[in-house]
């Protein structure tokens, strides 16, 4: 018996859940992530999962070996990063998450811009609405955007962006510019059902915190589709800084209530713990953050 490889196909059965779902994450025959589990539990002549109907469960047994095993296993892939050559030139691959549509405006032309500056790294982006975890997904940094949890994360924070409520000219000359939160009764709202909105959209007033729940006469799961639906004149949305620019600048879009709007997101850089980091995400890391750092810098 491999006992890396049965530790490797426990840990992954523990973080799918499922048997079935680590044979699909592993790419390998339920049979043989079953066997290789069984063989792990003779081995050490002790029970490790209880399997049920509908998830696995660790005994105390298999808590404290599942521990055991992850620190294990990431000395050996420590120990292989320092005979790759990872600790003493940047080299090798990295994995970068971001949401989607920062990522693809502002994250990705930075990452190409380091892949010609140091051409021993190879890259995977991840673009993905839902918050991934750097460790379950095997992911080097991420790009969060909103507050962060509390974790053992290493976070930076390398700007801000605002929520902005806007609408195209030709709505607005159609349906007139709300002066205030209020107005917006009145008003067509578009949703942005993502992952950093809410049915409530926030306001202040001073001081004075204001809440305008959100009945839409339009809802999409994208922020792409939302700002569409406004350049469309479908009617108003509430969107972030960043994700209007270009529509902004284009004139198709004009920014209303802004004495109003007063939420602003932190955005950070985020990786593990930065005792022993390979060269290659040293160097992605001061790469990068300066270059998002001044892209996300008021103008």
């Amino acid at each position: 018996m491999d006992r890396i490889d049965a530790m490797a196909t426990l840990i992954a059965a523990v973080d799918e859940g499922s048997l079935s779902a680590a044979s699909r994450r592993l790419r390998m025959p339920l049979a043989t992530v079953s066997r290789k589990v069984s063989d792990l539990e003779a081995h050490l002549r002790t029970q490790l999962l209880v399997r049920t109907s509908r998830k696995l469960a660790l005994t105390e047994a298999g808590q404290a070996y599942v521990e055991s095993c992850r620190r294990i296993l990431e000395e050996i892939n420590d120990a292989e990063r320092v005979a790759a050559g990872e600790y003493r030139a940047p080299r090798g691959p990295l994995t970068i998450t971001a949401s989607v549509m920062f990522g693809r405006m502002h994250v990705q032309p930075v990452v190409l811009e380091f892949l010609k500056a140091y051409p021993d790294v190879s890259a995977r982006m991840i673009l993905s609405d839902d918050v991934l975890s750097l460790i379950d997904n095997h992911v080097d940094a991420a790009i969060r955007i909103g507050d962060l949890p509390d974790s053992a994360m290493v976070a930076s924070k390398i700007g801000a962006v605002a929520r902005v409520t806007c609408a195209s000219p030709a709505y607005l000359a159609a349906h007139g510019t709300p002066k205030t939160p209020d107005d917006l009764r009145t008003h067509a709202c578009i949703a942005f059902e993502g992952l950093y909105s809410s049915a409530i959209w926030k306001f202040s007033n001073g001081k004075k915190a204001i809440r305008h729940e959100v009945r839409p006469r339009y809802a999409v799961n994208s922020a792409d589709g939302a700002i569409a639906a406004a350049i469309a004149s479908a009617g108003i949305t509430r969107v972030l800084s960043y994700q209007i620019a270009p529509a902004v600048a284009a004139g198709a879009l004009r920014p209303i209530l802004s004495d109003f709007d007063s939420e602003v997101l932190p955005v950070h850089l985020v990786h593990g713990n930065p005792a022993r980091l390979p060269l290659k995400l040293r160097a992605f890391i001061d790469f990068v953050a300066p270059r998002l750092r001044a892209a996300l810098s008021p103008t």
